[in-house]
């Protein structure tokens, strides 16, 4: 069912109109590098081999995964070789590029820079995290993106009617064809894979073949790059806003693809703080313990203890307090608000210190009425600087008043 022509493709509609680098590469002889990056099953090869039929060109396939340096330059001598002789171009198609070293990498770039070959490179991972510099900054960078729903529903009519597909030898039913929609989660090879194995089945598809057929749906996931930072990202905003609906759902695309659960721990801990803080202070007791007994018993049964981290700080009071907090001293450090330790605060317990005024006037809170003494805290030159601001939120309110009154009694207000 792969595509003959750009106008078969589906989908990648930016990527296809009159006068983009596509068509471009297609309607011109000029050689021309290009990486294609986005998820499966979106058309990274299929494009690759639509710019070689459509062109004429010679089109030779490489895979990361198995290919070394030695590969690599043997295709590239080849097709010096093939344009020295015929004058035919030669588009190298690198699948997964991402999985070459930095030396096989380097392999490419006089290729390209001389333009001995038109150079595909697809990549499922963010290129300016996984492509060196010189090769990425010599080509152009395409981005594709999932299929709609439309898009995935029309690659399945047409492999259901199309004599290169199942030719109308099988029916497919309406709810069933929406299932398989909803299943493929906008990768189109996946779909025509569910498809086929549906087929197998049964020649009439309805629902319950394809249920018999498809396990589950595919979890769209990959822990080193974009997808990584962005459901991660998507989790800790879910929790700040509250919605533990939300949150339990990044939870569970992230343990259902294989993530570290201690990673998820560790962001919960800190989030603790950074979120919750003193609003409420026994959400960071829940966040340690979770962390402790994920490291302790592990997945599967590790799920339960994240989700009762997760739904404990997703509806818990919030308050950025504390965070703010420490930034605001930290910038006023960094900026050289330091200053001397005032003389009566300094440690008197060593030989000497006593000569040296160490201790001197210091007034232990405990002898006084509230455990409150008034005297020089902080250096003189951030005295007057106000790092802890509390909130009014859950439990910080009973601290924000408590707060203001002590903070007035020392300074002496």
């Amino acid at each position: 069912m792969r595509p003959r022509s750009l106008d078969e493709v589906i989908g990648q509609r930016h990527l296809l109109g009159p006068g983009t680098p596509l068509r471009r590469l297609v309607e011109s002889e000029a050689p021309m590098s290009l990486f294609l990056w986005g998820p499966p099953g979106t058309g990274k090869t299929t494009l690759a081999y639509v710019v070689s039929n459509v062109t004429k060109r010679r089109f030779v396939e490489v895979s990361a995964v198995s290919a070394g340096v030695k590969d690599v330059r043997a295709a590239i001598d080849n097709a010096r070789r093939e344009l020295g002789m015929t004058g035919r171009q030669t588009v190298l198609f690198v699948d997964e590029v991402h999985r070459f070293n930095k030396a096989q990498q380097d392999a490419l770039l006089p290729a390209v820079e001389n333009r001995w070959v038109t150079f595909i490179g697809a990549t499922t991972e963010n290129p300016f995290f996984s492509v060196i510099s010189p090769l990425l900054s010599r080509s152009l960078l395409l981005t594709l993106e999932s299929l709609s729903e439309d898009d995935i529903r029309a690659v399945l009519e047409r492999a259901v009617s199309d004599p290169r597909g199942l030719g109308g030898r099988a029916t497919l039913a309406p709810q069933a064809l929406e299932h398989l929609v909803r299943l493929a989660g906008g990768d189109a090879r996946r779909s025509l894979t569910y498809l086929e194995a549906a087929a197998l089945l049964a020649d009439d598809i309805t629902v319950e073949v394809v249920e018999k057929a498809v396990d589950k749906a595919a979890v769209r996931y990959d822990r080193q790059g974009d997808q990584h930072y962005d459901v991660i990202s998507a989790f800790i905003k879910s929790m700040r806003g509250s919605d533990a609906d939300a949150a339990l759902h990044y939870l569970a695309r992230m343990i259902e693809a294989g993530e570290d659960p201690r990673f998820i721990a560790r962001r919960i801990v800190i989030f603790a703080s950074e979120d919750v803080g003193m609003a409420d202070p026994t959400c960071l007791q829940t966040a340690v313990a979770t962390a402790q007994a994920v490291q302790l018993i592990g997945l599967p049964e590790g799920q339960i203890n994240l989700a009762h981290a997760v739904i404990h700080c997703a509806t818990a009071p919030k308050s950025n307090a504390v965070v703010k907090a420490i930034g605001a001293a930290i910038g006023d450090v960094r900026r050289g608000l330091i200053g001397q330790v005032p003389g009566h605060l300094r440690d008197a317990h060593y030989p000497g210190a006593a000569k040296l005024g160490h201790g001197d006037g210091y007034k232990y809170p405990h002898d006084f009425d509230h455990g409150l003494v008034r005297q020089e805290y902080a250096p003189e030159q951030v005295r007057e600087r106000r790092y802890y601001e509390p909130t009014r939120h859950g439990a910080e309110a009973p601290i924000a008043d408590r707060w203001a009154k002590i903070r007035d009694f020392l300074r002496g207000s």
